[in-house]
């Protein structure tokens, strides 16, 4: 199997993704995340202090989740 890469305008994806589903491709998005970005979130693990932290049950009441359409 062959690995194409493609660049498409932002305006145009949604119309060219939903071709793809059509043909039945199978589609892979990779995001690219900066080394900078990486270096942030490293940090923030090595100075993270365990009474600071949530358990997800507390956290997610927090949130305001949308409903489907």
């Amino acid at each position: 199997m062959k690995e194409v890469t493609l660049k498409i305008p932002d305006k145009k994806l949604g119309f060219f993704m939903e071709l793809i589903k059509q043909l039945g491709f199978e589609v892979s998005e990779e995001v690219e995340i900066p080394e900078e970005h990486k270096a942030i979130v490293r940090e923030r693990i090595k100075t993270a202090k365990a009474e600071d932290m949530v358990p997800w049950k507390e956290a997610r009441k927090q949130f305001t989740f949308k409903g489907k359409s």
